[in-house]
């Protein structure tokens, strides 16, 4: 679903990897991991796992990007919710993903009438 929603933008890639982010950032040759954080909950989080992440790979940096107020309460749990139960997502990903969401649903029966 990624690849679908930025095909269009030129300088994004997807990619896939498993273990730790700080590692794969490395084997990528990144200088920086950009997170995005929406309350300060969030941050709390992200500032535990970016000093972690500081100690496992000196060269490595993190920044934190704020959302803002208008989609600072969407989480991917709260817009599967919506979507299982019939509401409408269109205000919050792309349609491919929300095709993808609803399609997923149906074939499950997971959506409550």
């Amino acid at each position: 679903m990624l690849k679908e929603s930025t095909r269009a933008i030129g300088n994004v890639e997807v990619g896939c990897f498993d273990g730790l982010l700080v590692e794969y950032a490395v084997s990528q040759g990144a200088g920086v991991i950009l997170r995005g954080i929406r309350a300060i909950s969030d941050y709390e989080y992200e500032l535990q796992m970016a000093l972690m992440n500081r100690q496992l790979a000196d060269g490595i940096e993190t920044v934190f990007l704020m959302a803002s107020e208008e989609h600072s309460f969407v989480s991917s749990r709260i817009v599967k919710e919506v979507v299982r139960l019939g509401g409408d997502i269109s205000r919050f990903v792309p349609a491919t993903v929300e095709q993808r969401l609803r399609t997923r649903f149906e074939s499950t029966g997971k959506k409550s009438s």
